[in-house]
């Protein structure tokens, strides 16, 4: 009985290959939108974003097993810590992208 809740604690290799497509799915799909050029660049930018905030999660809980049920709440802390550095690192960043655009406009 201890071996199989060992090992649901580390994951599958079900789970791994799961995350594994999941990540090249959300790796592929803001390349395409890229690529193919038949979105607008603030479309461009939300597809982006949200497919970055969503390999996030994708990693959190396929290959570092983060669940909201165990260890008194660490976990939940961890996920609290990891979006708030999400929202500052993606936020700053493309606010600091914006800043630069409308700087360097010439006009």
């Amino acid at each position: 009985m201890s071996s199989s809740s060992h090992s649901s604690d580390h994951g599958s290799v079900k789970s791994y290959v799961t995350g594994l497509v999941l990540s090249l799915v959300l790796t592929v799909i803001p390349f395409g939108a890229i690529m193919l050029g038949s979105f607008s660049m603030p479309m461009n930018v939300g597809i982006i974003v949200v497919t970055a905030v969503l390999q996030v999660l994708v990693q959190l809980v396929m290959f570092m097993h983060l669940n909201f049920k165990s260890e008194d709440g660490w976990n939940m802390l961890s996920f609290v810590f990891t979006i708030s550095i999400l929202v500052l690192v993606i936020g700053g960043s493309l606010w600091i992208m914006q800043h630069l655009h409308l700087n360097m406009m010439i006009g």
